[in-house]
């Protein structure tokens, strides 16, 4: 399906940062290039809001990231990690994501989500028949519901150029040398 991206449209970005998170580390062994996505997600486009989803840890070691989202111009939504007495972890932002989305939407005229998450096909579907809005997903094909790249009106697969996308990227396997102290003769 072909679909129309022009100057006028009206882009909200929803990023489902564990999803991307975890597809680059498992994947590339790298990190995400948010900047980048944030380039082919609006697409020169009108961005109106773009919001990131991420949780919090009581260490706090995601501070740099959630300043470098800010940045980048994305707006951040945190909460806690939730830690339950056998032990067992949740950190999930799907609802909040769809709710502002459905919200959102009818300030949009393109929905792009920013995850490979199959539990976002009700609310694609929800947003392109009950709200008229394109969705759009962005996410790494590999790790990508099947599902949900048939429903969407555009799929951005980040596999497709990972250098472009990604930072840190090791070198077939492997980090580049650090050569800073060799000496050439």
């Amino acid at each position: 399906m072909s679909i129309f991206k022009h100057k006028g449209q009206r882009v909200g970005v929803f990023i489902d940062t564990q999803n991307l998170y975890h597809s680059a580390k498992n994947l590339y062994h790298a990190r995400v290039n948010f900047n980048a996505i944030m380039k082919d997600a609006v697409a020169g486009r009108n961005l109106i809001r773009a919001l990131a989803y991420l949780v919090t840890t009581e260490s706090g070691e995601e501070k740099p990231f959630l300043e470098a989202l800010t940045k980048a111009g994305i707006e951040t939504r945190t909460k806690e990690l939730q830690i339950f007495a056998g032990g067992s972890k949740k950190a999930d932002w799907d609802v909040g994501l769809a709710v502002d989305a459905i919200k959102l939407a009818p300030k949009l005229d393109a929905v792009v989500i920013v995850s490979g998450d199959g539990d976002f096909i009700p609310l694609v579907q929800y947003l392109q028949e009950n709200m008229g809005v394109q969705v759009e997903v962005i996410a790494f094909g590999r790790s990508t519901s099947g599902k949900l790249r048939e429903v969407v009106d555009d799929f951005i697969d980040l596999c497709d150029n990972p250098r472009k996308y990604l930072m840190g990227m090791p070198n077939n396997g492997r980090r580049k040398p650090d050569l800073t102290n060799t000496i050439n003769n």
